[in-house]
């Protein structure tokens, strides 16, 4: 499915109790974040998959925010576990070649207002779709902040007293630590070919940060 055509059936979803837009949603919403997408993916009509972005032209995000549109935390765009050495090469992936710009060029995200300890009393407050194509104003300052990351993690590897890679910001986007126990009770450590060692006890990921969501809706 392209962006284009859930587009009108993501909007229709907004300002809907879920109770009335996901019949019988699972009481676990409050604990499990993951579900929301999950819900919204399913009801456009989309299967679970592992594939690198939601849509064959584009990516779908939710963000927790206030009634007043107000997000109350960053929007998670993805893991970087598996392109650590991508990020932290000499010279860094192409930012244009990148997971991250192939998840944020095309996207569309749905802010959800979770207000009430009835989940049922959620809603989605709006959805805005947001284009960053290659020369952009949007591209340019992205591609800004993903070079400037790569250098702090990269710093952060080789100057920090543990030689692990720590939280790394730019004016939109940013690194950070996510990451949640295994079975065993031990965190998805990071490890670097180009190091030839782990760079992070934990696993970390990019986010959009608070700023981004109120420039772009």
């Amino acid at each position: 499915m392209k962006l284009d055509e859930a587009l009108p059936i993501l909007k229709s979803a907004c300002n809907i109790p879920f109770r009335d837009l996901f019949k019988d949603h699972p009481e676990d919403l409050l604990t499990n974040k993951g579900n929301v997408g999950q819900l919204l993916l399913k009801y456009i009509g989309l299967s679970l998959d592992s594939a690198l972005c939601d849509f064959e032209d584009g990516e779908l995000k939710t963000n927790k925010t206030h009634a007043n549109g107000e997000p109350a935390e960053t929007m998670f765009i993805t893991q970087i576990s598996g392109i650590i050495d991508e990020l932290v090469a000499p010279t860094p992936k192409r930012f244009e070649e990148s997971n991250l710009y192939i998840k944020i060029r095309n996207l569309v995200f749905l802010p959800v207002v979770k207000d009430s300890k009835d989940t049922g009393n959620w809603y989605f407050l709006n959805a805005y779709h947001i284009q960053a194509p290659v020369g952009s104003g949007l591209f340019k300052r992205l591609e800004s902040d993903y070079y400037s990351i790569c250098e702090q993690l990269r710093t952060h590897i080789e100057t920090s007293p543990d030689g692990f890679i720590h939280t790394s910001s730019g004016e939109l986007i940013q690194v950070r630590s996510k990451d949640a126990k295994d079975k065993s009770g031990k965190y998805h450590p990071i490890f670097s070919a180009i190091f030839n060692r782990y760079v992070s006890n934990k696993n970390h990921s990019f986010y959009f940060k608070k700023e981004f969501m109120r420039e772009y809706k």
